[in-house]
């Protein structure tokens, strides 16, 4: 994580969400959609590009223009490996009607030729006419087109990484930690909580849980979320929200994650606080105070309940507390 006490971890992909939030009707979500419009197609299948109904497109890597484009003629589109070379432009012109007509006179006899430089043509069209880059994912580039006149209204692509950091601490008040096998000088020694990227599709507590097994190889289960810090401009530019977690150890044997870690143990709760390192950092101790607190039952988490909302059918996890008179371990000052 960017929050260097709590882990490092490269992200090679993001995650996208689209007209998803439930605090837009239907009615909002439907003028969205059907004042916008976008290409889509599937990587790599020699299949035309196709438009789908909510006018949402994605191109794969091999339908990218080329920027020193030209026309592909008969004799150039006749071999029978299309993809050894760069696939180019077919030969058109545009109409009075502001469309595309291809000079069939140079259209290359290879269907297979053909259907790739289609898709390659496409793309440059797209381009062309205004079409705007959104995302991109591992196999497709999402491009988008305002129709209406005035500012555009399509949401902007996914704005946010999320991470978790696990405090797991065992009945001798031992708190599962990890140094990393990289990190950089100024952290180097420092002993942390187990900590990672949540996965696309995955929960924040069950991330959480994932992230411990993974670099330690201890089973726990989740207790609650006790913390979350928001940070602007980390990885590639992007913000960042980070959720401290108190995880129940349910094992004691630890196998070491070799990738990433360069050890793990537990350690001593005070030994662990009064490293130099936490201690110097205003953000570091007090996260640490709060999971300290917690364990006091001087501080109330969010637990995790599944709901499900009228708005989608689907079912959702919302974190809040309940403090009730009897059967409560923690308290509100």
């Amino acid at each position: 994580m960017e929050l260097k006490l709590f882990g490092s971890k490269s992200l090679s992909s993001g995650s996208e969400m689209m007209l998803s939030s439930p605090f837009l009707n239907s009615r909002q979500i439907m003028k969205v959609i059907s004042q916008s419009c976008s290409c889509r197609g599937i990587v790599p299948r020699a299949s035309y590009p196709s438009t789908s109904p909510t006018g949402t497109s994605a191109l794969s890597q091999q339908d990218r223009p080329d920027s020193n484009s030209y026309g592909i003629n008969g004799t150039q589109g006749s071999s029978s490996s299309p993809f050894l070379k760069s696939v180019r432009v077919l030969d058109a012109f545009d109409d009075e009607y502001d469309g595309v007509v291809v000079n069939p006179a140079t259209l290359p006899s290879n269907p297979t030729v053909f259907a790739a430089a289609l898709r390659s043509s496409m793309c440059h069209w797209k381009i062309k006419e205004g079409f705007q880059y959104h995302h991109a994912e591992r196999s497709y580039v999402m491009m988008t087109y305002w129709i209406p006149d005035g500012p555009c209204l399509l949401p902007s692509n996914a704005s946010h990484h999320v991470g978790v950091g696990s405090f797991v601490i065992n009945d001798k008040d031992e708190v599962l930690v990890v140094q990393e096998k990289h990190s950089t000088p100024g952290l180097f020694g420092l002993w942390k909580i187990p900590t990672g990227f949540i996965h696309e599709s995955e929960e924040i507590y069950t991330g959480a849980v994932r992230e411990v097994k993974e670099e330690t190889g201890v089973d726990t289960e989740f207790v609650e979320v006790v913390a979350f810090r928001h940070a602007q401009n980390v990885s590639f530019e992007k913000s960042d929200l980070f959720f401290v977690c108190i995880l129940r150890p349910l094992s004691t044997e630890i196998m070491v994650d070799d990738l990433e870690i360069q050890a793990a143990k537990w350690m001593p709760l005070d030994e662990f606080v009064n490293q130099p390192l936490i201690q110097g950092d205003s953000m570091f101790k007090k996260i640490i105070e709060i999971c300290i607190a917690r364990l006091g039952k001087r501080y109330c988490g969010l637990s995790v309940h599944q709901l499900v909302s009228k708005f989608d059918g689907k079912t959702s996890s919302l974190y809040f507390n309940i403090v009730e008179d009897q059967n409560s371990d923690c308290q509100v000052n």
